[in-house]
């Protein structure tokens, strides 16, 4: 299975940046995980502008064969690690090979994205950076796969 974060920007934060690591280490026993990131345009001033031209980067970097793409959206789907689970390992047994998850810039994306993807998936009612969401989802998506691979990491 192959796993893509499609991101808006760079990490700045060294222990951001750690965490991610160590959980991108974990992973290499499952999946192989690529952290994909693409410009930030929020800082041009026009707010539309930088939404439309951050989505056509992120959408340009999907991979389409096999795949399944989701993007976290605070309208999207709640689902618990265990559901999520079951649900990436449904995935793997029709066939796809690779997962792609989105993580849009802090102003959000474009309605042409959002049309585009198989699933949006909420995580919370609470906001967090964009940043530090990458961290929250390699946990969790390393946490996802200790569950489909009985490891105690999850209890």
């Amino acid at each position: 299975m192959n796993i893509n974060i499609i991101c808006v920007g760079k990490i700045k934060d060294k222990y951001i940046n750690d965490g991610i690591a160590e959980f991108q280490k974990r992973m290499t026993a499952f999946s192989n995980l690529q952290i994909i990131e693409v410009k930030e345009f929020t800082k041009e001033g026009n707010i539309q502008l930088s939404i439309e031209k951050e989505s056509e980067e992120i959408l340009k970097k999907i991979s389409k064969q096999n795949t399944y793409t989701i993007l976290l959206d605070l309208k999207g789907k709640e689902i618990d690690s265990k559901g999520m689970s079951d649900y990436i390992e449904k995935l793997k047994n029709t066939g796809i090979s690779t997962i792609n998850f989105i993580i849009g810039g802090s102003d959000g994306v474009s309605q042409n994205l959002k049309d585009s993807v198989d699933m949006k998936l909420k995580f919370s009612h609470f906001t967090f950076p964009h940043q530090l969401m990458r961290l929250i989802l390699m946990e969790q998506i390393y946490r996802w796969f200790s569950i489909s691979n009985n490891i105690k990491y999850h209890k």
